[in-house]
């Protein structure tokens, strides 16, 4: 698994992944704004056919800002191996924050949420938990440390 470990392959991925962020959330306007009559119709769609009505828009949009950063965190964790998870986290709610301030203060079509900060951070949490596992189930026996008994 020399993938798995090669840090400068995993930051240049991340780099990539952040540019590619950085076009969602710098976008003028909010991305799903073309899709929403859609998204509308389906919410209400499934309402009607027995999905609760907790399952909205909102619900939809945090889910979907967990899963956008759960990558991020994966590969921030595989960028730098030796950071905790609760670093990949900071990384994770600074970049949030990054977005949701240049949101606040440059695109007035959108509009900066505190819930974005939370759902992002959560997301990227995740992913970095995710990845810890993977390389530690990935170590040589020898290497993992025992529990004293």
């Amino acid at each position: 698994m020399k993938l798995l470990q090669n840090n400068r392959f995993w930051q240049v991925i991340l780099f990539a992944m952040l540019v590619a962020i950085a076009f969602v959330a710098y976008w003028p306007s909010p991305i799903d704004q073309p899709v929403q009559g859609q998204l509308a119709a389906m919410s209400d769609f499934v309402h009607r056919h027995g999905i609760p009505r907790w399952f909205d828009y909102k619900f939809v949009e945090a889910s979907a800002n967990v899963a956008l950063f759960i990558p991020i965190g994966v590969v921030s964790a595989l960028a730098f191996p030796e950071k905790r998870w609760s670093q990949i986290a900071a990384l994770g709610l600074l970049i949030s924050g990054c977005m949701e301030l240049g949101q606040l203060l440059f695109l007035h079509n959108r509009f900066a949420s505190p819930l974005d900060l939370v759902t992002n951070t959560t997301g990227a949490v995740i992913g970095a938990l995710i990845a810890t596992y993977v390389l530690k189930s990935q170590r040589p026996a020898a290497f993992q440390q025992r529990a004293p008994e």
